[in-house]
């Protein structure tokens, strides 16, 4: 038999009918005797809340509860024992305890990251409520108490669902529900803050702002208060924090859409039951333009995915966390690069996106096996592809992409004819027979109205009769409409003067667009040419003054520039123009211009790429190895180092160069090269020479070319077993006129310090590396400096001013959009919110984990993920649940890459973690053995395991016996 109390009071017998209860009374007897299923109630408050006031009857009470009985008949039992009833029924038959079951359980899921489980169960959960708990009781004392309390569970568990679902990337779904929750309960905290963090996502950061001060408000006139901690540390975030990083959104387009209506309808249509859906069709047909429009208006996130501009399939799942706005690796030590495939799964398994792969057809075999396992992994997914061919993975529904309809050929003719400036008043007929002429491709119409900027409607149809020999005849195959869209390029291009020709055929080296400076010094030609291409349709200059050209128009031209013999010319001056950049931006990188110069670097990445594979393929060694040197600061900090790896491998080949003042470039190269498991070899092969040559670049008493270097080798070295080395030449810099160069070696330095010095000693060196990051106005390195300051805070107990530096590192790292530095801080944090002080919040630290955990779910990180589940498992430890302790730290090692710099403490943790749980149970051969594991994983740090125990905040016996191993 089923009950409910959630709403009014109802009975159900197992064949699904309900149980005729009666009045209000033993509807009323029955809610009291279910909210404690198998409790007895005295019978005195039983006649009490029935009494509504009136004075108790036994007699009355035993009346009802002989009804009562009747109406459920054998399949629930009401008792009488000693001075009250109960009522013998499973505990889960009951709505409201099924609804505390599962509320409980979502709330663990949430806690441990699971948002996806966490969701289900919570949907499930208040899918049970019918109405407000215990309805139509009267409202006695028990009652009311009861049902308030339900109430709370009930407003709390919306909450975690909402929370989350914002975890899932539903935002912008969940806004009108919070803000009419909001409406109703004007002072609660987590809801305004749920609602400020639903904004914000949405990039409603002024309403979110707008939401804080209208809570801060009306808790200030109502009851007195302040917000609470929390609540105005999200407001300092969202005050401090930049731009979020976001997946890429469609292109924005210049021209009007004009034909393929209902063809977004439908495709949209398919995609709400398809997960992946394929446009295919010949070049220049307009399958990017309609994946564009189907884009723009999905309903929820979209990332789209540009993959012309890829040479290989190599780097496609790179060129994908670039697309959604993410890092590629952190600081990273030897073999232990983190493969970008596993990265996007974990970034996308728990996400609801629609993901476009534009231009498939180059890297068919690759997109299609991407495309398979994402799909496979990652449940709330959708891809919308467009290529010239099917990618042929299982579950695939393939649209076609034809040519215009006649009639819709012709308004886009005469569309883009008055944007050319010719208001066309010529014979639709003569019109119609261009177009066909055309095949009806959208891009072969595009480029011959732009012809009447010169040319009349009936010169243009002569002439397309006698260029492009077109005749009359049925359905053509993929590869002759190919041919008829190169006809139409080819038309177009004899039309361009000498000098345009020339500037068009040049700019093909570039890959994803350039600036208009970049342009025309690489195409050797004035603004007024490159306009010109632009009047032509050969060209198109975007909303941020890039100019760009259609990849069709740019493979034709590249033909063009090899036929002319100037394409080694044109790549050299693109490479050497990277060149520049890239110097100009290396000086402002680790200063206080670096929120201006990163951007500048991160959208000419395709080019430096296009750049470096050139010199690593043409013999241009010297060349290459300056440009990746040059941008070594530019791919440190942003994370996407091992992007360069394969060219910095290919720049290795032969030996070590002798001369030509090149050796901190070699070294580089070599730092770059080791980033991803192919390169370890030649670390093996590279590491002495490179060391020697990086030593003599930085000698201590003068400064190199490239400071960034010296953080590189560092964070390399690390992870060999002799790493002094490392750290000496890094150390030595304390005298090196380069203020950055000498901020790190302070900041390296002071572990060293706190391992022979002590505490004072290693804070005195962070502090001097705090403050000369400061100066230099390198946010990054300052961030680092604050983070072990607070280390060293919370070691000697002012957990405060712990927090309080964190806070400060929080905010520069939201600055840069380090994902994975913010979620290392919050961890941090959190730990130290329940550091044994005795003013611990574990609720605090629980919610810091919890945003950690999603700030690494969408970052793709696992060891960061592994880093919020240790904290969980500290939180189980410190409870006493030492079976939740064990899963919780079971499931962080195996999520934690030891080869990470930053992972490396958390390894250390999960192994103490483990081996405190075991002394806890008194087997001491295994506690015995973790702390064995441990003391291994710390001697990976080398000089530094003395301070990085200390900054662990380990119990002094276990790290006396870790550092003593």
């Amino acid at each position: 038999m089923r009950f409910g109390i959630l709403g009014e009071t109802r009975a159900w017998h197992d064949d699904g009918t309900e149980a005729p209860l009666g009045g209000p009374a033993r509807r009323a007897l029955l809610a009291l005797l279910l909210l404690r299923p198998g409790a007895v109630v005295p019978a005195e408050r039983l006649a009490g809340e029935l009494g509504q006031g009136a004075e108790p009857s036994a007699h009355a009470l035993q009346s009802q509860v002989s009804r009562l009985r009747a109406a459920l008949g054998p399949e629930a039992a009401i008792e009488r024992t000693g001075a009250g009833y109960r009522i013998v029924v499973p505990a889960d038959a009951v709505d409201a305890v099924r609804f505390e079951r599962l509320a409980a359980e979502g709330r663990a899921a949430l806690r441990d990251g699971d948002a996806g489980s966490a969701v289900r169960l919570l949907r499930e959960a208040l899918g049970l409520w019918r109405g407000p708990a215990l309805a139509g009781l009267p409202d006695g004392e028990s009652a009311h108490a009861a049902a308030a309390r339900l109430e709370e569970l009930r407003l709390a568990a919306l909450e975690d669902r909402i929370e989350g679902e914002l975890r899932l990337g539903e935002h912008r779904a969940a806004v009108p529900e919070l803000r009419e929750l909001a409406r109703r309960h004007p002072l609660r905290e987590r809801t305004a803050a749920l609602h400020m963090r639903a904004l914000s996502a949405g990039g409603g950061q002024a309403e979110a702002l707008l939401v804080f001060e209208e809570t801060r408000r009306r808790l200030a006139d109502e009851l007195g208060a302040d917000p609470s901690p929390e609540l105005a540390a999200l407001h300092r975030e969202l005050l401090a924090a930049g731009p979020a990083p976001s997946p890429a959104a469609p292109p924005a387009q210049l021209t009007s859409f004009v034909g393929r209506e209902r063809e977004v309808a439908g495709v949209a249509a398919l995609l709400r039951t398809a997960r992946l859906v394929t446009l295919t069709g010949p070049g220049g047909v307009g399958k990017t333009r309609l994946a564009v429009e189907v884009a723009a208006g999905a309903d929820g996130e979209v990332c789209f995915a540009e993959l012309a501009a890829l040479s290989d399939g190599g780097g496609l799942p790179q060129a994908l966390l670039a697309a959604l706005g993410l890092r590629h690796d952190g600081l990273q030590l030897a073999g232990g690069a983190r493969a970008p495939l596993e990265r996007l799964v974990a970034a996308l398994s728990d996400r609801e996106l629609l993901l476009v792969l534009d231009n498939c057809e180059h890297l068919i075999d690759e997109a299609a096996a991407l495309a398979g396992r994402l799909l496979a992994a990652c449940p709330r997914l959708r891809v919308l592809a467009t290529s010239r061919e099917p990618l042929a993975v299982i579950g695939e529904h393939v649209w076609p992409v034809r040519p215009l309809e006649g009639a819709a050929a012709v308004r886009l003719f005469a569309d883009r004819a008055a944007a050319a400036g010719r208001g066309l008043a010529a014979d639709p007929g003569l019109v119609r027979r261009i177009c066909a002429a055309l095949d009806d491709l959208p891009l072969a119409i595009e480029l011959a109205a732009a012809r009447l900027r010169t040319l009349g409607v009936r010169e243009l149809a002569a002439r397309l009769d006698d260029v492009l020999g077109v005749t009359a005849r049925g359905v053509r195959t993929a590869d002759e409409r190919h041919r008829t869209l190169r006809s139409v390029v080819a038309w177009s291009w004899e039309l361009l003067s000498p000098e345009e020709q020339r500037a068009a055929r040049r700019f093909t080296v570039f890959a994803g667009g350039a600036s208009g400076r970049a342009a025309r010094e690489v195409c050797g030609a004035g603004g007024d040419v490159l306009e010109s291409l632009a009047d032509k349709s050969l060209l198109e200059v975007a909303g941020d003054g890039r100019v760009r050209m259609l990849e069709t128009i740019r493979a034709y031209g590249a033909e063009r520039l090899e036929e002319a013999g100037e394409g080694e010319e044109a790549r050299r001056a693109h490479a050497r123009q990277l060149l520049e950049l890239a110097r100009a931006a290396d000086a402002h990188l680790l200063r206080a211009e670096q929120l201006d110069w990163l951007p500048v670097l991160g959208a000419e990445h395709g080019n430096l790429l296009a750049a470096l594979r050139w010199a690593a393929g043409a013999g241009e060694r010297a060349l290459g190895l300056r440009l990746l040197a040059a941008a070594s600061a530019y791919l440190w900090i942003r994370g996407v180092s091992a992007s360069v790896a394969p060219y910095a491998i290919a720049l290795l080949s032969g030996e070590p160069p002798r001369d030509g003042g090149l050796g901190e470039e070699y070294a580089i190269c070599v730092l770059h090269a080791a980033a991803v498991p192919a390169g370890r070899e030649l670390w093996l092969r590279h590491a002495a020479a490179a060391g020697e040559a990086l030593a003599a670049a930085w000698p201590g008493d003068r400064a190199g070319r490239h400071p960034a270097a010296l953080l590189l080798w560092m964070m390399r070295n690390a992870g060999e077993r002799d790493p002094g080395d490392a750290f000496t030449l890094v150390s030595a810099q304390r005298d090196c006129p380069d203020p950055w160069a000498r901020a790190l070696s302070h900041y390296v330095g002071g572990f060293d310090a706190l391992g022979t010095g002590g505490a004072a000693a290693g804070e005195d060196a962070f502090r001097a590396a705090a403050e000369g990051f400061r100066e230099t106005g390198d946010r990054w390195g300052l961030a680092l400096a604050l983070d072990v300051l607070a280390g060293l805070a919370s070691g000697r107990g002012d957990h405060a001013e712990a927090i309080a530096l964190t806070d400060r590192a929080l905010m520069l790292s939201g600055q840069l959009g380090a994902l994975e530095d913010h979620a290392d801080f919050l961890v941090n944090r959190a730990d130290y919110l329940i550091s044994g002080d005795g003013a611990e919040d574990f609720s605090a630290a629980r919610a810091g984990y919890a945003s950690a955990a999603a700030l690494a779910r969408r970052a793709g990180s696992s060891s960061g993920l592994a880093a919020a589940l240790r904290g969980f498992g500290d939180l189980a430890l410190l409870a006493g649940d030492l079976a939740e302790a064990e899963r919780l730290y079971a499931r962080a090692l195996e999520r934690n890459d030891p080869h990470w710099v930053r992972s490396l403490g958390t390894q250390v943790r999960i192994l103490v973690g483990l081996g405190r749980v075991a002394a806890a149970r008194g087997d001491r051969s295994t506690a015995a053995t973790r702390y064995r594991q441990a003391t291994e994983a710390a001697a990976v740090m080398g000089p530094a395991v003395p301070g990085a125990l200390r900054l662990l905040g380990l119990p002094a016996g276990i790290a006396a016996v870790l550092t003593s191993g």
